[in-house]
């Protein structure tokens, strides 16, 4: 029964969002400008709860999400401009083969841990990167042109599936099993969780995640080049996991949005945006090195308020 308040709780509250940020935009109060940063804000969400059930719930440390974010931009960018399939289709097809890509790299590299998988991950990270550099079909280093149809409503509902599907993976048994990974993985070796099987799909579900944010992503900037996917791509996204308290989806959530506001605002200095990313970061590790919600999520302070006066 409690899950299903939180459950159509979330539903209402999504409605509500959605439908103020339609009537805002339909109405011209937003602009061009502020539109497509609602739009850029959802894309970073999707990415930050995707790599939230890598690193936060399963405990992998993986700085490669870009790589996945880029097949999710190309192969979906393919669909659509050189075959004229539907937006719909190409956003699906594109994440598929990036939950594929996910599963034939984390077959053989989730067997590391640590810094190691790291190194592991950023180096597939930036073998796409060069191949899709390398690759006159798509553009190579020029990059490739792709229509805008990104709209705020396509991208909300992928935002509301994604939070939807990582919050039930999480609460569910299957989810306990990656928190046990997460905690102790010999101990959850010990108990008979087989290990492998879900770091791998812990992961090919996230890479899943971020190349369905990869088609929104390629759809919203009319190009798409290999620079915009490179290793500083993949700090951006682990960024709004760290800031946001590894182990907490409504962190992860609650920083992207931060993060992209301070980012939108900052484009036109970039070098100031990192060295602003970087006080943030160092700043969050010596204060509140759990981040800022730690493992909790916000539904857990309404519990506590409601026990509160319960007790009184």
């Amino acid at each position: 029964m409690k899950k299903m308040n939180k459950f159509w709780l979330f539903l209402i509250l999504a409605v509500v969002v959605y439908g103020v940020g339609q009537g805002l935009i339909q109405t011209g109060i937003l602009n061009a400008f502020y539109s497509n940063m609602l739009i850029l804000m959802i894309i970073n969400i999707v990415l930050a709860a995707s790599l939230h059930l890598v690193i936060g719930i399963t405990g992998q440390f993986s700085i490669g999400h870009a790589g996945f974010l880029a097949v999710g931009a190309y192969v979906s960018a393919i669909i659509t401009m050189k075959f004229e399939l539907p937006f719909v289709l190409a956003i699906i097809i594109g994440g598929i083969v990036a939950a594929l890509a996910g599963l034939l790299v984390g077959i053989p590299t989730l067997r590391l841990r640590g810094d190691y998988l790291a190194i592991a991950t950023l180096g597939f990270g930036e073998i796409i990167r060069i191949v899709f550099l390398n690759i006159e079909y798509v553009g190579g280093a020029s990059g490739m042109m792709v229509s805008n149809m990104t709209t705020w409503t396509s991208a909300f509902v992928c935002l509301v599936i994604t939070i939807l599907v990582i919050s039930n993976f999480t609460n569910s048994r299957h989810g306990r099993a990656c928190i046990a990974i997460r905690e102790n993985e010999i101990a959850a070796d010990a108990m008979g969780i087989n290990t492998t099987f879900y770091k791998v799909a812990a992961f090919a579900i996230g890479s899943f995640f971020a190349g369905i944010a990869g088609g929104l992503f390629a759809h919203n900037f009319y190009i798409i080049q290999p620079t915009n996917f490179g290793f500083l791509k993949s700090f951006d996204i682990l960024i709004f996991v760290v800031l946001g308290g590894l182990g907490s989806l409504s962190g992860s959530v609650i920083s992207a949005i931060l993060l992209t506001i301070i980012s939108t605002y900052l484009q036109q200095y970039p070098e100031t945006r990192m060295i602003i990313y970087s006080i943030v970061l160092v700043v969050v590790m010596l204060y509140r090195p759990q981040g800022l919600m730690g493992t909790r999520e916000i539904t857990d302070f309404f519990g506590k308020k409601k026990t509160a006066k319960g007790g009184n």
